[in-house]
C-alpha cells in the first residue's frame, strides 16, 4: 500500500477512534438494550415530553451506531479491495479503491466535528437573523448577499428554509431578515455565525469608491418541546401592522404582521409571512427562543464573551471579513481561517469556517475542564 494511502488509512482511523471515544462505544449497545427495553414500556407516553426526549436520545445512539459501524466496514472492505488489486496486480481495482478511502476520509472527519456538537441546544433547529448595520444602501445590500449565502448553505445541507419576516432596504437589499432553518445539527453549525460580517468591495451603485459595509447575524436555537420557557404576558408588547413587502405574494393587504417585544430584556422578534394568528404562534415561538438562548449564554461564559464582544454592527466588532477589492480574501478573525475563494464562501461554502470555530470551542472547552480538574 503506497505511502499517500497508507496515511489515508491512519487518517480514517484516528477520526474513528474519536467517534468511538465521545459515543462512548463499549457501552453503546448495552445503553441501546436500555432505551429499547424503555420504549416498550406501557407507561411510557404518559409522560409525552419525557417520552419525546428519550426517542430522540435513543435515535441520536442509533444513528451514531450506525455511522460509525458502516465507516469501519467500509474502511475494511476498502482495504481488502487494494490488498486483493495489489496480489493481483489489477490497478484498476486499486485506484478504485483509493479514491473511495480518500472520500471515506472526509466522511469521517465530518462524522468527528459532527460528533463534537453535543453542547445543550445543538442539536435543535434554529433561527437565523441578519440585520444591516453601518453603511446605509450598501449595508442593506450586504445583509442581501449573506441572505443569499446562508440559504444557499442550508440548502447544501437539505435543510429545511422557513422565512418568518423580511423587511425590505429604501433602495436596495434589506433592512432585515429572518428565517426559521431546520435539520439536523442547525443550530450546532449556525451558532458561531453570530456576530459582525464585514465587506469591502468597490461599491455597485455609481459611486466607483471602495466601501465598507457591515451586517449583523444572530443565531438562537429552536426551542423544544420539552423545554419550558415562562413568558409573563404583563412583560410583552404585541403590535400588529401591515408588512412591508416588496411586492407579489409577500405584500399583505391587511394588518396581520405580528411584532412581540419583550420589555425586561428590550428583545424585539417579527413575524410577517403567514395569517396573524400563525404569525403570533411564530413570533411568540421566536421570543422563546430568544430568552433560553439568553440563559444558555448564562450557563456558558465563553458563549456570553463572545455575545458581549459581538456589539453593534460597526467597526472593531466583527467576525470576519469579506475582502472583494483589492484582493480577495475572506477571514474569520476568531480561528484566523481563511480563503481567497470569496465567490465559493458567497455562494454558501461556510464548512470550513464553521469546522474551524467549532475546533476551537472544543479545545477551549476541553482547557477549562483540565484546568478545572487541576
Amino acid at each position: 500500500m503506497r505511502a499517500e494511502i497508507q496515511n489515508t488509512v491512519e487518517a480514517i482511523r484516528k477520526s474513528l477512534t474519536l467517534l468511538g471515544q465521545r459515543m462512548d462505544l463499549e457501552t453503546a449497545d448495552h445503553r441501546l438494550e436500555e432505551f429499547n427495553a424503555r420504549v416498550e414500556d406501557p407507561t411510557l407516553w404518559d409522560d409525552p415530553a419525557a417520552a419525546q426526549k428519550l426517542m430522540r436520545d435513543r435515535q441520536m445512539l442509533v444513528d451514531s451506531i450506525t455511522s460509525y459501524r458502516s465507516l469501519e466496514q467500509e474502511l475494511n472492505d476498502n482495504i481488502e479491495l487494494i490488498d486483493l488489486g495489489e496480489m493481483e496486480e489489477d490497478d484498476e481495482v486499486v485506484s478504485e479503491a483509493e479514491a473511495a478511502l480518500r472520500a471515506l476520509a472526509e466522511k469521517a472527519a465530518e462524522k468527528e466535528l459532527e460528533a463534537l456538537l453535543d453542547g445543550e441546544a445543538d442539536g435543535n433547529d434554529t433561527f437565523l437573523e441578519i440585520n444591516a448595520g453601518a453603511g446605509g444602501t450598501e449595508a442593506c445590500d450586504w445583509a442581501a448577499m449573506l441572505q443569499r449565502m446562508y440559504v444557499r448553505w442550508a440548502e447544501k445541507r437539505g435543510y429545511k428554509v422557513e422565512l418568518q419576516s423580511e423587511e425590505p432596504g429604501t433602495e436596495a437589499g434589506i433592512k432585515s431578515v429572518a428565517y426559521k432553518i431546520s435539520g439536523a445539527n442547525a443550530y450546532g453549525w449556525l451558532k458561531s455565525e453570530s456576530g459582525v460580517h464585514r465587506l469591502v468591495r468597490i461599491s455597485p451603485f455609481g459611486k466607483g469608491t471602495r466601501e465598507t459595509s457591515f451586517a449583523s447575524v444572530w443565531v438562537y436555537p429552536v426551542v423544544d418541546d420539552n423545554i419550558e420557557i415562562d413568558v409573563n404576558p404583563s412583560d410583552i408588547r404585541i403590535d400588529t401592522y401591515r408588512s412591508s413587502g416588496a411586492g407579489g405574494q409577500h405584500v399583505n393587504t391587511t394588518d396581520s404582521a405580528v411584532r412581540i417585544t419583550h420589555m425586561p430584556t428590550g428583545i424585539v422578534v417579527t413575524s410577517s409571512e403567514k395569517s396573524q394568528h400563525q404569525n403570533r404562534d411564530i413570533a411568540m415561538k421566536a421570543l422563546k427562543s430568544r430568552l433560553y438562548q439568553m440563559e444558555l449564554d448564562r450557563r456558558n461564559a465563553a458563549i456570553t464573551e463572545a455575545h458581549e464582544a459581538k456589539g453593534s454592527a460597526g467597526w472593531g466588532n466583527q467576525i470576519r471579513s469579506y475582502v472583494l477589492q483589492p484582493y480577495q480574501m475572506v477571514k474569520d478573525l476568531r480561528t484566523n481561517h481563511e480563503t481567497s475563494d470569496t465567490q465559493g464562501v458567497l455562494d454558501g461554502d461556510l464548512d470550513g469556517f464553521m469546522a474551524a470555530t467549532l475546533a476551537m470551542d472544543v479545545a477551549g472547552k476541553s482547557r477549562s475542564e483540565a484546568q478545572a480538574e487541576d
